[in-house]
């Protein structure tokens, strides 16, 4: 389907499908037969679909759709090529992609112990104040302390669900859910009314992997799925971090065996992360919370940033409107300002973060 896309764009292809049009030729490497198969399959799911209610029922739960090209889209997920997502659905305050720019995946173990808990919401929390937020499948365990301690440390946490985002699951994460659509940003593959399967969550952990310069695996055994989302990371060349643990516990042998095998980074704390994803000296400077300097920003991005309220939020027309910039460039000067932790998104628009900006 991905290489579908990439040669009849998706409008084209999606009439094909509707119509259930003839079947076009296959993919280089495919078999004619096995592709006729499918091509029988995907129309008849196209023909089951009803786009008009599928985007109400969005609308309702207040979701937004996302595809590539979009301001939000992140850039990062171009590198799965053919594995891209063909879209996203969005739910919370924060935009998607400037919630990833400054970001490191925590994945670990669902059955995790008092150790890893303690050690992932540390980690979350420390990064967050560094401005990096944390991105994770919404899980028990792990994930959840991950998505708690950024929370807690005044960043905004990405789950990656593996369901539509109208079912809360795990359905003991459900307030935790409700929280990261108020201060962080929930996404899925899937539309609403789709339940999770053994396989979605395994095809889910390729976007935790894409969304983020850096993965770090907590606590895992040796048969976790967080060790699957550390291979997808490993394949995009990204950097894969490993919390060490007791020797003799189970549910550390998997961060044993990337330390040991993959060569992972072995990372201890909030400032050993920032070593291996910042950019380079960023992670060696305590006690700041931005990217770069705000005396080391170009006049037109300076405009912009002195454009964000402290206070309240301010939309990007509107940002736009104050600087007299075309909006294009201004949507850009936001993405970078957000990256650096100079501003964040909040529920009223663009706002600076607090103690980022040392005179106005």
């Amino acid at each position: 389907m991905g290489r579908l896309l990439g040669a009849l764009g998706a409008v084209d292809l999606w009439r094909r499908l509707r119509a259930a049009g003839p079947v076009p030729p296959p993919p280089d490497g495919v078999r004619p037969t096995a592709f006729a198969d499918r091509w029988v399959r995907w129309c008849a799911a196209a023909a089951r679909v009803d786009p008009d209610a599928l985007m109400s029922a969005a609308a309702d739960i207040g979701t937004r759709v996302v595809i590539p090209g979009d301001p939000e889209w992140p850039g990062r997920l171009d590198q799965l090529a053919d594995r891209r997502p063909y879209a996203l659905w969005v739910r919370g305050a924060h935009d998607l992609r400037n919630a990833c720019l400054r970001s490191v995946a925590m994945v670990g173990s669902r059955a995790a112990s008092a150790y890893g808990l303690h050690v992932a919401g540390d980690l979350a929390c420390h990064l967050a104040e560094r401005g990096y937020s944390a991105v994770s499948g919404g899980a028990y365990g792990i994930d959840a302390a991950a998505h708690r301690g950024a929370l807690a440390g005044g960043a905004p946490t990405v789950a990656v669900l593996a369901c539509g985002l109208d079912l809360a699951y795990p359905r003991g994460n459900e307030s935790l859910f409700a929280d990261i659509a108020v201060r962080g940003t929930l996404v899925s593959e899937h539309p609403p009314g789709t339940t999770p399967t053994r396989h979605g969550f395994l095809v889910r952990n390729r976007v935790i992997a894409a969304l983020t310069p850096g993965t770090v695996v907590v606590e895992a055994g040796l048969r976790s799925g967080a060790l699957n989302t550390a291979r997808h990371a490993h394949d995009l060349c990204r950097v894969v971090m490993a919390v060490p643990g007791p020797v003799t516990s189970a549910l550390s042998a998997g961060c044993h065996r990337l330390l040991r095998e993959w060569r992972a980074a072995c990372v201890t704390d909030a400032t050993d992360v920032a070593e291996q994803v910042g950019p380079i000296g960023d992670g060696l400077r305590p006690g700041t919370a931005t990217a770069m300097a705000a005396d080391a920003l170009d006049p037109t991005t300076r405009r912009v940033l002195d454009a964000v309220p402290e206070r309240g939020g301010a939309g990007a027309a509107t940002v736009a409107t104050a600087t007299g910039l075309d909006l294009d460039t201004t949507l850009g000067r936001l993405g970078l300002l957000a990256a650096g932790g100079f501003i964040e998104r909040g529920r009223t628009g663009w706002r600076t973060r607090p103690g980022s900006v040392p005179t106005r």
